[in-house]
């Protein structure tokens, strides 16, 4: 089992690392029953970092970063840092992976699996079958723009502002992810802004219209302002294949789309950079739900958004179609069988804890593998 696959794991707070050691257990079966190796390294980020070493993320981290194939996340913050100031926040970790790495497409899919169709605060008529992909550009925008901060006025007022801001490459790098999965998918792009109100929004319907006539003609594309796009999700969320959206506006609609299937704790994500000259290109893989300080060191986190993005992982990194399917295939299987942590437990039901769902993952692998 040759060890060429570089993988850096990333744990965090909150429950993080809970869901990440059940994770690593999945890895540990792949080497098992798959054969297949990876080169894994560990390191410490956002709370656990400033703790240890005094910042989110060390330099030395950053370049395991760069120097890896692939980074499994896990989540970062809680109470216990909320008082630190701006730049020692625990997301600066997860904001300079990003920038410094380039991971400009974020990928997180809304799916609704058949055994948690009643999971779902929406009819079940609305979500069944809801197979959606979030495509939100991650490195740009009013997250990144400048000019921003906090001014004191001539009044003695203060004013705090910061700038909505995208170039041509960053749309058109971003929607050209959007257009190749669906491609794959049900070839239909709904591209999302509010080019109503926002001269960015206006020229990012422009670049994307323009980028469709150049190359994507066979792709339907659409347009839709953020706020009816909202709308529509809670609507007729099946109407939708692809959603093409800016940071601020994808990291909105995401969390929307996410509680359409019944728990953040059941949703995995890729945040994908360009394809290097090499033919690599760099990636983070983490679940959406965050470090839910609340139930941390209690047992009970659902680890399986986690090993999603694992799978996310062996698809998008290492082209491990087989693989991936193995665990999506494995954890629908467990559902189906009536397990529940506690964030989908029905209300008078016995939940299972974090490594409880481990074993019956695990259980499920070796069955559905053969």
């Amino acid at each position: 089992m040759p060890a060429n696959k570089k993988l850096l794991i990333l744990p965090g707070d909150g429950i993080g690392p809970e869901v990440m050691a059940q994770t690593r257990r999945v890895i540990e079966w792949m080497a098992r029953r798959r054969m297949v190796s990876f080169d894994i390294s560990e390191d410490l980020v956002g709370g656990a970092a400033i703790d240890a070493r005094g910042t989110p993320i060390t330099d030395e981290t950053m370049q395991a970063a760069k120097d890896t194939d692939a980074i499994l996340f896990g989540s970062v913050g809680g109470p216990k840092w909320d008082k630190l100031g701006f730049d020692m926040r625990p997301e600066i970790a997860i904001l300079r992976l990003r920038k410094e790495l380039d991971l400009f497409a974020n990928l997180r899919p809304a799916t609704v699996l058949d055994p948690l169709v009643d999971a779902s605060t929406l009819k079940p008529e609305v979500v069944r079958g809801l197979d959606l992909m979030i495509v939100r550009e991650s490195t740009g925008g009013v997250y990144f723009g400048t000019p921003r901060g906090v001014e004191t006025l001539p009044d003695g007022q203060q004013r705090g502002f910061d700038t909505e801001s995208y170039t041509t490459s960053e749309i058109e790098r971003v929607a050209r992810v959007g257009f190749e999965l669906a491609r794959k998918r049900g070839k239909r792009v709904t591209s999302v802004e509010k080019a109503n109100v926002m001269q960015s929004g206006l020229f990012w319907r422009q670049t994307v219209t323009a980028l469709h006539a150049r190359d994507y003609a066979d792709v339907q594309l659409s347009h839709m302002y953020a706020d009816n796009c909202a709308m529509q999700l809670v609507r007729n969320p099946r109407q939708f294949d692809v959603i093409v959206t800016s940071n601020i506006f994808g990291d909105l609609l995401s969390d929307l789309a996410s509680m359409l299937t019944g728990s953040l704790g059941m949703l995995p994500s890729a945040t994908l950079g360009a394809v290097q000259p090499n033919g690599k290109r760099h990636a983070l893989y983490e679940p959406i739900h965050g470090s839910a300080p609340d139930i941390a060191g209690k047992g009970v986190a659902n680890p399986l958004a986690q090993m999603l993005s694992f799978a996310m992982l062996l698809r998008y990194s290492f082209d491990m179609e087989e693989d991936a399917r193995l665990i999506e295939t494995a954890a629908t299987a467990v559902l189906a069988k009536g397990l529940r942590t506690a964030d989908l437990a029905s209300p008078g039901a016995t939940p299972v804890g974090t490594v409880a769902m481990g074993d019956a993952l695990l259980a499920e692998l070796d069955r559905v593998a053969g």
